[in-house]
């Protein structure tokens, strides 16, 4: 009898761990959706799926909240859509919410599968194609943007308004935020791709953001070939320029590679740095 009420006490502690893991589980994504705009990217004929996230107390408030624009909408919330592991993005916001630290909306656009390498350039590649990088981010500011902000409580002047992304990215995001300098005031580059052709380093030697940009550089030392190298050009062209250092983070990580994992691990670093009541 003893070692049958064991098993059933075992089982219902089993069970409520389960209960309990598939709850919170809901809890950390309750926030995510996908909205049913039908996004279409002037010029390339394309729609593109948005997902939105917002913070645990926006039901329950009346404030406005700043607002990060995110590429590859797939990786950021749910390992089922990720391509090699999601970024925790939800979980990790929920986190610095419950801390009383930050709150923030994020808008994650889906990539374009075999159009990535394309929208998210901005100089054509002898081998990819003609770059549609300035059509993407001209879409982000000029059809998603007027839409969250008209149906959401955004902080929606440049200040509070940020662009992130890995990889090339990272590199539409440094673009991004030199080119919309009106919509833009705040931008990570997470891996950024500048090798890509290698007239990308030469672009952002002669143009910069706007001299209140809040920019994040970020690495990983395992990443390989010129990616170092790369960004510490771009980096110190741009404090060359005057941009302020103060406004600027250079963070290179030991030992990190170029993958989701180490994404994940820097972000809410980044966002706090970007985005933080301190800042």
């Amino acid at each position: 009898m003893r070692a049958l009420l064991t098993t059933v006490l075992l089982f219902f502690c089993f069970a409520n761990a389960a209960l309990a893991e598939t709850q919170a589980a809901s809890t950390a994504s309750v926030e995510v959706s996908l909205l049913n705009e039908a996004f279409v990217i002037a010029g390339l004929n394309r729609s593109r799926q948005v997902r939105l996230y917002l913070p645990p107390s926006y039901t329950s408030s009346d404030k406005r909240y700043p607002v990060l624009y995110m590429h590859d909408g797939q990786n950021l919330f749910d390992d089922a859509t990720a391509f090699a592991g999601e970024w925790a993005v939800d979980e990790s916001l929920n986190a610095l919410a419950a801390q009383g630290l930050l709150e923030l909306i994020v808008v994650a656009i889906d990539n374009g599968g075999e159009h990535r390498i394309t929208e998210l350039n901005f100089i054509d590649h002898p081998r990819y194609g003609k770059a549609e990088g300035q059509a993407y981010i001209e879409f982000i500011a000029h059809s998603v943007k007027p839409y969250i902000d008209k149906h959401y409580r955004t902080k929606a002047d440049a200040k509070h308004t940020g662009i992130m992304g890995s990889s090339l990215g990272g590199l539409i995001s440094h673009y991004a935020i030199v080119e919309l300098t009106q919509v833009f005031g705040v931008a990570g580059m997470f891996s950024p791709s500048y090798w890509i052709t290698g007239e990308q380093i030469s672009w952002f030697e002669q143009h910069s953001p706007a001299a209140d940009a809040r920019l994040y550089f970020y690495l990983g030392a395992k990443e390989g070939g010129t990616m170092l190298p790369d960004m510490q050009r771009v980096y110190q062209a741009l404090l060359a320029k005057g941009h302020p250092q103060q406004l600027t983070q250079f963070h290179i990580k030991d030992d990190a590679g170029h993958n989701e994992a180490a994404w994940r691990e820097e972000f809410k670093a980044a966002v706090l740095w970007l985005f933080g009541a301190d800042r």
